[in-house]
């Protein structure tokens, strides 16, 4: 007999080992996240994915699945706070969505629809962060890193490499490359690397390929991040 649990008073099946994220991505269910990706380890540092399993606040990304669970994932309060969460991302960073080459194909900005997000609420904090263009070819904008280390986890467990990490804490966290230059250029990152393309904002862009694909034709122009997130990024498994 399949184990089960229960999201939104809505029973599924979960296999061993699985997260709720993965139990609910596998049975259609959109929790939203940021930093989580099937094909690496769980980090838990966005909070998007917050659900209460049994009146207890949880990462779906990181909490295993068990029997007997009932899991709230669509509720105003958890909307509120998700909305928060996002609004906070936005205003710690230089979000400027109209000018950015990823608008469009930005899973920030995607989740700030998704949750109807219609203002940033919170003072921008204005944040002074570098640009650094010296590899021949990615870039590194630093105003719209959102700490997600899904460039981390991609170049160590995808690129069996090394070249990103987070440093330091609160308002001065910030991304580092493995370089003693602390320079783009000097690391053993190549264009072809997962890390180079796995960012979900415009924080890592490749050089020379902006705006190919014009605004208004992108992923998130005519689907809901949703429908991406468990037709695309996520296949549910009886497919």
């Amino acid at each position: 007999m399949s184990k089960t649990i229960t999201i939104d008073g809505r029973t599924i099946p979960f296999e061993e080992g699985q997260t709720i994220m993965e139990a609910a991505t596998a049975a259609g269910i959109y929790i939203p996240h940021l930093c989580h990706h099937p094909e690496y380890t769980p980090h838990g540092s966005c909070k998007l994915c917050t659900v209460k399993v049994n009146g207890r606040v949880c990462s779906a990304c990181t909490f295993p699945a068990m029997e007997g669970q009932d899991v709230l994932n669509d509720t105003k309060e958890l909307r509120d706070d998700r909305r928060k969460i996002t609004q906070m991302l936005f205003v710690e960073g230089n979000h400027l969505c109209p000018g950015c080459e990823k608008s469009g194909n930005c899973r920030l900005q995607a989740v700030a629809y998704y949750l109807n997000m219609l203002d940033n609420h919170f003072p921008h904090f204005y944040a002074k962060r570098e640009i650094d263009a010296s590899h021949p070819d990615v870039m590194i904008d630093h105003n719209r890193c959102i700490f997600c280390t899904l460039c981390v986890r991609a170049s160590q467990q995808k690129d069996g490499k090394d070249v990103f990490a987070i440093s330091g804490r609160g308002i001065n966290k910030h991304l580092i490359v493995n370089a003693q230059s602390g320079l783009l250029k000097d690391t053993n990152l190549e264009v072809a690397d997962e890390a180079a393309h796995i960012c979900p904002t415009g924080a890592i862009l490749i050089k020379r390929t902006g705006f190919q694909v014009p605004i208004g034709q992108r992923i998130y122009d005519h689907q809901e991040i949703d429908q991406v997130s468990l037709e695309t990024e996520h296949p549910r498994h009886d497919e």
